[in-house]
């Protein structure tokens, strides 16, 4: 089951009393968002919006991080002494060496993730001249599933590309592990009304991807915000056996790029596109991308984020997506 509720996204960004990710949404839609949506004279709303919900999940940290100080700093004071002494530095290594050491074997025990949550990202090609009878399918059931408590699923968000596979629509959702997965496909499918979604599904597509995928565990999902403004979803093919060290150096340049960009998400796909990791970020709009993206290079560490990267890709792709009128995240 779910430790979290299935909640109607918030209007305001008021503070909630524990730390959740309420996944649900409400479809209030005139016609299909477009980028052409976008003015401008947005980026002081967004950066305002931004604000208040980083110091709102910074908080929220806060209060959890105080109930486990004590524990923390007993592991910790235990750690230091098993390393002191007069040969520490010709057993262990240089202070920086033992710092790499300790972030390769946390990624070793972690397996690269988090392993709470599997999510899904599922692509849909939509006949051009559908687009709007399949944004009022969806637009209707997606928020009725993820609104069921008993389908056991989260819908993370749900965007459709303006720039890159135009008329391509992405839907990102969460469950809770794999045995999440399974019992809510099967839920939803024995749904009285699933047949004929399914059914009129198949009349405006052309394609249907799906891949299952990990958060890293360094980069956990953003919770349900209305920030505003449009995302980009970068998708990385690495060569094969290069995940954990594109893991390494991202869990160090994420740092760098925080302090200028608005990250969504990450995650590395498991079964589907395998070597593909996708990046989420959201701006106010793609002039102040632009110029985010150009401030990260004045932040110390991210020149060698990508200097280390870059040689471990083998393909990338930049879509630029607005999101739904029942996305959560948007």
């Amino acid at each position: 089951m779910f430790t979290r509720r299935l909640l109607k996204a918030p209007a305001s960004l008021a503070a909630p009393a524990v730390l959740v990710r309420p996944f649900s949404s409400i479809a209030v839609l005139a016609r299909t968002p477009s980028i052409s949506d976008i003015t401008p004279d947005g980026v002081k709303l967004f950066e305002a919006k931004q604000k208040a919900f980083r110091e709102r999940i910074a908080g929220q940290s806060r209060r959890k991080e105080t109930s486990t100080d004590s524990q923390g700093a007993s592991v910790a004071t235990e750690e230091d002494d098993k390393r002191k002494g007069k040969l520490s530095s010709l057993i262990y290594g240089t202070k920086e060496g033992r710092e790499m050491d300790r972030e390769i074997e946390h990624s070793f025990s972690q397996v690269l993730a988090r392993g709470k949550y599997v999510h899904s990202i599922v692509f849909h090609e939509v006949k051009p001249e559908k687009v709007d009878e399949y944004v009022d399918l969806v637009g209707n059931w997606y928020p009725k599933m993820a609104g069921m408590p008993d389908n056991k699923v989260n819908l993370v968000g749900s965007w459709r590309t303006e720039v890159g596979d135009c008329n391509t629509f992405v839907h990102i959702w969460e469950y809770q592990r794999y045995q999440g997965y399974h019992s809510s496909l099967h839920s939803i499918s024995n749904h009285p009304d699933f047949p004929a979604f399914d059914k009129k599904l198949k009349t405006l597509i052309t394609a249907k991807r799906t891949s299952l995928m990990q958060e890293f565990s360094f980069w956990p999902t953003t919770a349900p915000r209305q920030l505003g403004g449009v995302f980009e979803l970068r998708s990385y093919t690495l060569h094969p056996g290069n995940l954990l060290e594109w893991e390494t150096h991202w869990r160090r340049g994420l740092g760098a790029r925080r302090q200028v960009m608005e990250g969504v998400g990450a995650w590395f796909v498991q079964i589907g596109d395998l070597n593909t990791v996708h990046h989420l970020w959201q701006f106010a709009d793609l002039e102040e991308r632009k110029v985010r993206r150009e401030q990260s290079w004045s932040v110390e560490g991210w020149g060698d984020t990508v200097h280390k990267t870059v040689p471990l890709i083998q393909s990338m792709k930049s879509r630029v997506l607005v999101p739904m009128p029942w996305s959560p995240v948007a």
